[in-house]
């Protein structure tokens, strides 16, 4: 006979063992159930080859909430966060630009490039503070229904309203902006340097299939620019150990709780009794039984999958078929023998600790992005690389390193360009590889001779292993369709499903993508709230 649980959750990614966690503190009996050998999904640390261990994806933290950091003690499981101290951009002409935390440092730096940008950037900084600090209770919110006639509805839209009219005139303004415009048209209003908007704007597209001139962009630059560490705006940081060490934590956590926790349970049916959800089957035949059940992988395979249309509403069915994944990155883990040496400023130096950026342009930006439009992965593509190894020795052998390279753009529709029909990944991940490595050589040549061992993730890679669609990072894109009170559909923002007692609590929901935490958190007091112990 089966247990019955309080609560069943699809998914140990950060998400679903978070929202695991505060059912658990609240005296729910939990079941975590994870397909894989290993807890984290995205959120994943492993030892892809001997001696080196890779955030095989997500590998950067500051979108956690620091409220969840201090309701579940993750420091005391476990969670040590290293700051990642700045931006270092090489530029082909030999310069580069090169930002850190330190506030004059920075300023003499963009002021090299130009003194009216210097300048402008402490203006553009306290702008979206305030636009975060507008933006950022919203993230701890269930996004009202502006189409519902209920009372909460209503007053939660008003107060939202009421908000907004507080703000200063130009904050009003340069909110709006941020939630139409492109992020390099946002920024042309503040910058003139080139090299220091392209690099900017390259938060915009993360996790979208749009460009930097693409309208939209600009608000997902501001999604990415609320990352905070100990109190610290727009901070970001590596978690000691990767950032499965993260995931780690918040399982510990849900497990002091008195959580239960299995992986390599891969769950193949959500129970449902007269449109209501009674507990989930596993793919080995077993099954448990629950008052709720949360699901913390995507819509599609909650919904297609686990449920079936069959007892879906048909208005629900198709607005599902609206949602967008559409996959655009991908992810190059390299082993290395020694570290990279870039031309603009060789040497083990400080500018290997941080984020390195190949965003050398926004032209340049803007074609990657041409090449995706036509279902080919960039030739020369924007890369985002950290090496985790040079804060974190315990990553790598002695004198060893892991490099994490973060690539837009990788379509996960992808198309051949001789024959122009359709493409399969498992035939193109090489040159995709390469292409990678090629782009990076431009700026840092010993590379190719240092590699010891490479792991590309292609879409496909990242559907298939991590089980995300389309092998989209943040579970759908974070276009401007696809926020707040629409994410993942109209009138279902709510972690509600229109199956009852059935709940959303992954990055497809409200605030969306990113090592956030926010979706588990917020779905699991609404649990709390609308079910009895």
């Amino acid at each position: 006979m089966s247990t019955k649980y309080d609560a069943i959750v699809i998914g140990g990614g950060h998400n679903g063992l978070v929202a695991a966690a505060y059912l658990a503190r609240a005296g729910r009996k939990v079941l975590v159930l994870e397909r894989r050998h290993v807890l984290g999904g995205a959120a994943v640390t492993e030892e892809v080859f001997p001696g080196f261990k890779f955030s095989v994806c997500s590998y950067v933290v500051s979108l956690l909430r620091p409220e969840i950091i201090r309701d579940l003690e993750l420091a005391r499981h476990g969670l040590e966060i290293l700051p990642l101290d700045g931006t270092f951009t090489p530029m082909p002409d030999g310069d580069y630009l090169w930002r850190v935390n330190d506030h004059a440092a920075t300023y003499r730096e963009i002021a090299r490039h130009s003194k009216i940008d210097a300048e402008a950037y402490d203006e553009y900084g306290r702008a979206m503070v305030e636009m975060g600090r507008f933006a950022k209770p919203m993230l701890a919110m269930t996004p009202p229904d502006p189409f519902s006639p209920k009372l909460a509805d209503l007053k939660a839209l008003r107060d939202l309203l009421a908000r907004f009219r507080a703000m200063p005139g130009d904050d009003r303004y340069n909110q709006v902006q941020l939630f139409t415009m492109s992020a390099v048209d946002f920024l042309d209003q503040w910058f003139e340097t080139d090299v220091l908007k392209a690099t900017m704007a390259a938060s915009g597209i993360i996790g979208t299939f749009l460009g930097v001139r693409s309208p939209g962009t600009a608000y997902v630059l501001l999604h990415h620019y609320m990352g905070d560490i100990d109190g610290a705006f727009r901070s970001w940081g590596l978690a000691k150990g990767g950032t499965g060490m993260l995931s780690n934590a918040i399982a510990a956590a849900a497990r002091a709780a008195g959580a239960k926790i299995r992986t390599e349970a891969p769950v193949s049916k959500i129970l449902v009794s007269g449109r209501t959800a009674t507990g989930v089957v596993l793919e080995n035949g077993d099954y448990h039984l629950a008052d709720v059940v949360l699901s913390s992988v995507d819509p599609r395979l909650t919904f297609t999958k686990m449920v079936g249309h069959a007892h879906l509403p048909a208005d629900f069915v198709e607005d599902l078929g609206h949602y967008k994944y559409r996959g655009s990155s991908g992810k190059v883990n390299l082993a290395l023998d020694a570290l990279p040496d870039f031309t603009s400023l060789p040497g083990a130096g400080a500018h290997l600790r941080g984020a390195m950026s190949i965003s050398p342009s926004v032209d340049y930006m803007e074609r990657a992005y041409d090449d995706a439009k036509y279902g080919r992965f960039s030739r020369r593509p924007y890369i985002d690389i950290v090496i985790p190894s040079l804060t974190d020795p315990s990553v790598a052998p002695p004198g060893k390193h892991v490099m994490s390279c973060f690539v837009q753009y990788a379509p996960y529709d992808l198309w051949d360009e001789a024959s122009g029909a359709p493409a399969n990944w498992d035939d193109h991940r090489d040159a995709f590889g390469d292409a990678v490595v090629d782009a990076i050589a431009e700026y840092a040549p010993n590379i190719r001779n240092i590699i010891k061992h490479r792991q590309v993730l292609t879409p496909l890679d990242i559907e298939r292993d991590f089980g995300l669609t389309e092998g989209n990072i943040f579970q759908g894109e974070l276009s401007l369709e696809q926020l707040f009170f629409m994410r993942p559909a109209p009138g279902w923002a709510q972690y509600r499903t229109p199956i009852r007692k059935l709940y959303m609590c992954g990055s497809a929901t409200h605030p969306g993508g990113g090592i956030m935490g926010a979706p588990g958190k917020n779905a699991a007091l609404r649990v709390i709230a609308e079910t009895k112990k």
